[in-house]
């Protein structure tokens, strides 16, 4: 469901006739231009989708005599449209806001071109729509790379993120993460609102990261790139030293990159958060550390076998 409230003041829209439809049941993020519509064709009509209407379906109303344009939009408010929205600035006749009202369905106006419009209101059915899970852990950003720290409770996960903070990164949410998926292969958390830029330290309690270190110390919202899963560190148990084997965590049916970080005294863990974001940034780009030293030493095997069939 879509708040018609929130609806508004995210796309920044004037209201020119009210409804009292606190909520629409939609469930796609696309919208409908009811130029066919308004030509009679209505074997096809995706009523059920927030309308827009343009240039060229406002300049086709203004063009038809006042008895046909009603009749015309009698036809069409008598689906169960959940809004309009005319773009442009461009004034609405009073017969579209009459019929509107009739049929209890509101109408909006923005100063916005049809297209840019078109852009944001389905970025942000998108975003309303998308998928969406609650984890445990902390998400902060890294040099742009959103890193999402799970493990256990007291493993230190807001302890190393508040370090990151310090070296100049950024704190998107401590404890709780909203995930939402944004597209078939992208990932975005986010803090809830309550607890947004407040994090739990044990032996101090709730401190105010933006207060504390600026508004530059949080974001609102990151992707989410890699997982680091930080468990304490097993005596005996074999961790990865190389990283020529890429791990994954599904998340929403997403595969996001994840590393195992065990976690004992003496060891730097927001450094080391810091080089597995870097090291991530330099993968994308086609380098890999371990990939280079394994062909090093590929080619090294090969020229001295080379030398012993020599000699």
């Amino acid at each position: 469901m879509i708040q018609a409230a929130d609806f508004q003041r995210a796309l920044q829209l004037t209201l020119l006739s009210p409804s009292t439809k606190k909520e629409w049941d939609i469930r796609t993020a696309d919208l409908n231009r009811p130029g066919m519509q308004f030509c009679g064709f209505y074997e096809y009509f995706a009523f059920e989708r927030p309308q827009v209407i343009g240039k060229v379906e406002m300049t086709y109303l203004e063009e038809q005599p006042p008895a046909k344009r009603r009749a015309m939009l009698e036809e069409y408010f008598s689906f169960d449209i959940p809004c309009v929205i005319i773009c442009r600035g461009m004034r609405a006749p009073e017969e579209l806001l009459m019929v509107a009202a009739a049929h209890d369905v509101a109408v909006y106006q923005t100063d916005m071109l049809t297209t840019k419009f078109t852009f944001n209101a389905i970025t942000y059915l998108n975003r309303c729509l998308a998928p969406r899970v609650t984890r445990h852990g902390v998400l902060v950003s890294v040099d742009g790379i959103g890193v999402l720290l799970t493990g256990e409770s007291g493993v230190g996960k807001s302890e190393a993120a508040l370090e990151l903070v310090r070296r100049g990164h950024q704190l998107v949410a401590d404890d709780v993460v909203d995930i939402c998926k944004v597209a078939d292969n992208r990932l975005v958390g986010e803090c809830p609102e309550m607890v947004r830029h407040f994090m739990e330290i044990r032996g101090i309690g709730i401190i105010d990261i933006r207060t504390m270190y600026g508004v530059s110390a949080v974001a609102q919202s990151r992707s989410i790139d890699l997982v680091m899963n930080m468990e304490q560190w097993v005596a005996g148990k074999a961790y990865d030293r190389l990283g020529l084997h890429e791990e994954y965590t599904t998340i929403l049916g997403v595969q996001v990159p994840s590393q195992t970080l065990p976690v004992r005294p003496g060891r730097n863990i927001a450094i080391i958060i810091e080089v597995a974001a870097r090291n991530l940034s330099l993968k994308r780009l086609g380098f890999s550390a371990a990939k280079e030293l394994d062909k090093r030493m590929q080619e090294m095997i090969r020229k001295r076998a080379g030398e012993d069939a020599e000699d």
